[in-house]
Parts: C-alpha cells; structure tokens; sequence
C-alpha cells in the first residue's frame, strides 16, 4: 500500500501538531507501507529524501501564507497519481475536491478543527475556511476527527460519521534539572506554573496573566512560552507585560525539545488556556508527563481531559481554583492525566487507527 501525506510543514518536524503526527506515523508505519511525505520549497541543500522510512517529496511552494493552498493542492493531485490512499492533514486546499469527486474512495481528510471561527482571521478569510471546511467534510471518503466535540459537530453540522483518532503524547520524557538549565532558567530552582501555547487571542494568554497579576497569585511564578514575534497580538503582550510583573515570566519559544522537556516537566503545575483546539498535542504532552493539569472550559478539553482536570472560564476563576488546590489534590489530577495517556493517547495506538483507516 502506498499513501500520501499532505498539509504539513514537512519532516522532520520542528514543530505543530500536524507534523508531529506525521513524524510518529512514518515511524510506526513506514516499514509496513510506502509512505509519501509532501514538504516545502526549501533550499537543495538542505533536501534529504527520506525520514524515519518515509519517502519526501518537494513541492516547489510554501506551506504558510496563502500560497499554503496552492501548496496543498498540489500535493493532493500529485499523490492522487502515485498512491493508494492520500491523507489530507487540514482543509486549506479543499477547494479542489469537487474536481476530484470520482476518486474521493482515496481521499481521508483530517478535520483539524474550527479553524473558521479564530479570530485572528479576517472576513474574507473565514468564509473561506468554512467552505473548505464543508467541501473536505462532504467529499472525502473518510473524515478523522481529533475529538470527540468534532466527532459531534461533524455529526450534527453534516449528518456524517467520523471516526476518532487523537494525537499521541508520549515522546515526551522526563527531565531532570541540570546546573546549566539552572543557569539559564533560574526559576526552575522554585515552584511555578506554566502554559505553552502560539500569541493568538484564542489561547487565552491576558486571561492567564491577569490572573498571576493580581494580589491573590502575586507570590505565585507564572512562565508562559510562546511564539511572541509571529504575530502583531504576541508583539502587544511582550510590550504590554514581559518585565511589568516580577512573578510573570514571558519566554520566547524553545524548540529545543530535551530544554521544552525539562521545564515542563518540573512545574508545579500546567495550565492548558486553548480555546479553540481539539485534542491539542501540548495538551498530552503535559499529561504524559505526569502534571497536574488546569484547562480553560471547552467540551473539547473536557473530553482531552474525560473531565478530570479542574476548570475555568475567566481570570477570577482560575484564581479561585488555584488558591483551592493542595498537595494532594495536585497528586491525584496528574495520576489521572498519565493514566489517560497511557490507554488513549501514545502513537502505537494512533498509529495502529491511521492503519485501519488506509486499509479500508
């Protein structure tokens, strides 16, 4: 069997979801079938043909900015020629399916998720989103959903099925302090909080710092990582914020994963603000990583979670919730994270629902 993968950044992954994915799948599945990675335009130096027994195939396009739709499109007639099956990671380039109708038997598409409704799209742009949206949802011939609140809008929206295959979180290894992390990240020697997420309003960033900011969490450490320069919102909070409060760090983003790995796995708690995510992958990371976890309330952290994570929807309520938490109570939440991971979330059993897909 040969299958295609399309509407990724490539591998071998940097970062995101979608390529992470990607990279776990070639590795479980690329000795049993032929797998086509399709990756951007890069520099021929920098070109190695395959990765963890996945073939690479080059597009000469990028994966970002608009020219991204052209970028999938491509992919997805090109893999249509040359495979069996062709995943669709994300509904971008969907625009093309009701031109391919009479090969949609071939075609999975990957929801992604509402991707329409962020606001940091414009107008024009969210219709678009939508459109695809619908086109990927009503033309593929299978529809992956990474949990169990898509499973039900697709359900309701399109009256179609969907079948449920999450993301896995146990590349993620626990990591001991060392005398040189110490010295670059001096407060790893106390108690602190973290959240890991990209500067978009969905995720929630001012609601976590102005929680930290008032009286009640002063003496409480916040370290929040994030993207910051990508965007003209991540700009605003660095100017905003980053040195305003002695208890808020604002670190740049570290894609260093042995450095990312050890500061989380050493905080005394994580704190998940996504609003607008599915199963979010730094989401099981953190619970893989066997960390009491506080998740913004959206039915899709609640069914991550299976609603074992304590709840909030605003600044005050997180302040209440984590005033209320002790010892004991932090124990018993990162027990039941781990254990959810251990029986949902690791890429031996997403890998294996991928294969049943590709098989049908």
């Amino acid at each position: 069997m040969k299958v295609g993968i399309v509407g990724t950044n490539g591998i071998p992954a940097k970062y995101g979801g979608f390529e992470t994915l990607t990279e776990y799948l070639a590795k479980h599945l690329g000795q049993q079938i032929t797998l086509r990675v399709y990756c951007p335009k890069t520099n021929s130096s920098n070109r190695i043909k395959s990765h963890n027994n996945a073939e690479l195939i080059y597009l000469p396009f990028d994966s970002n900015g608009y020219q991204s739709i052209i970028y999938d499109i491509v992919g997805i007639l090109h893999s249509l020629i040359i495979n069996n099956k062709t995943l669709i990671l994300g509904t971008s380039g969907a625009v093309i399916l009701p031109f391919l109708y009479p090969f949609r038997k071939r075609l999975i598409v990957n929801f992604g998720g509402l991707e329409w409704k962020r606001d940091k799209w414009n107008y024009f742009t969210r219709k678009y989103l939508k459109l695809t949206e619908s086109l990927a949802v009503r033309i593929c011939d299978q529809v992956v959903a990474d949990n169990q609140a898509f499973v039900n809008y697709i359900s309701k929206e399109y009256k179609r099925s969907s079948t449920l295959i999450e993301y896995g979180g146990d590349h993620t290894i626990k990591k001991e302090i060392t005398p040189i992390l110490l010295r670059d990240y001096p407060f790893l020697q106390s108690d602190y909080f973290l959240s890991v997420s990209r500067a978009q309003p969905d995720n929630n960033i001012e609601m976590l710092i102005h929680a930290f900011q008032s009286d009640s969490l002063s003496n409480h450490t916040l370290v929040i990582i994030s993207n910051w320069n990508a965007s003209s919102y991540g700009k605003h909070i660095i100017q905003s914020f980053r040195g305003k409060f002695k208890n808020i760090l604002l670190l740049d983003a570290i894609y260093n994963l042995e450095i990312l790995d050890a500061i989380r796995s050493n905080c005394t708690v994580y704190i998940h603000s996504h609003s607008f995510c599915g199963t979010a992958p730094s989401l099981v990371e953190a619970m893989n990583l066997n960390l009491p976890v506080l998740c913004f309330k959206t039915d899709t952290n609640t069914a991550t979670t299976e609603d074992k994570s304590p709840l909030f929807s605003n600044s005050h309520e997180l302040t209440t919730l984590i005033q209320s938490l002790d010892s004991e109570k932090l124990k018993e939440i990162a027990i039941q994270m781990k254990e959810i991971v251990n029986r949902r979330y690791t890429w031996k059993i997403i890998s294996q629902k991928y294969m049943e897909a590709f098989e049908k």
